[in-house]
């Protein structure tokens, strides 16, 4: 059984038709929309601030969400990929994002819509990231614009095989 919990009297609001594994952690005041799921080991933490996520969000194995207190909340919008040990902290997350493997979006970043974060890429706090680009290295910067193609072929296409995968472990 995942630890779902409350924490403060704030209980996560989790759609009926989301995964969660096992082993994923979710407490506090997480507001879920349709078609989650949150993977093995993933820890989304609504303990010092709001957690809302849109619908089509996957939080992949290892990951971390969470905010700061009393200060930055995070936010992810609708078909966001969070990819395996990222940590998303205290920022906005606009739709159609792709957040890499292993990377890190910090306090007060906006990441725009139709973006990708590279693997172990480091959002530094109050960073803006501009609509439809690619930001990578260590501290992440744009390195180019994202094709019409790119933003189909990988971000789409990972948030619905996502949808998909979480179907082989409901009810099981």
């Amino acid at each position: 059984m995942p630890i779902i919990k409350p924490v403060n009297g704030k209980h996560p609001e989790i759609p009926e038709d989301c995964y969660v594994a096992e082993n994923a952690t979710i407490v506090g005041e997480v507001t879920m929309g349709t078609q989650c799921s949150v993977w093995f080991n993933a820890v989304i933490r609504g303990d010092v601030h709001f957690i809302k996520m849109g619908n089509k969000v996957n939080v992949q194995d290892g990951a971390v969400i969470h905010a700061t207190y009393q200060k930055s909340p995070t936010t992810i919008g609708n078909n966001v990929s969070i990819g395996h040990n990222a940590i998303v902290h205290g920022c906005t997350i606009h739709d159609n994002v792709l957040i890499g493997m292993g990377s890190i979006v910090m306090d007060d970043c906006v990441v725009e819509s139709n973006s990708i974060i590279a693997a172990g890429a480091v959002v530094t706090q109050n960073t803006h990231v501009e609509a439809g680009s690619i930001y990578a290295g260590v501290p992440a910067k744009k390195v180019k614009n994202i094709s019409p193609e790119l933003v189909s072929g990988e971000i789409d296409r990972i948030a619905n095989n996502y949808v998909k995968y979480s179907s082989w472990f409901k009810d099981h």
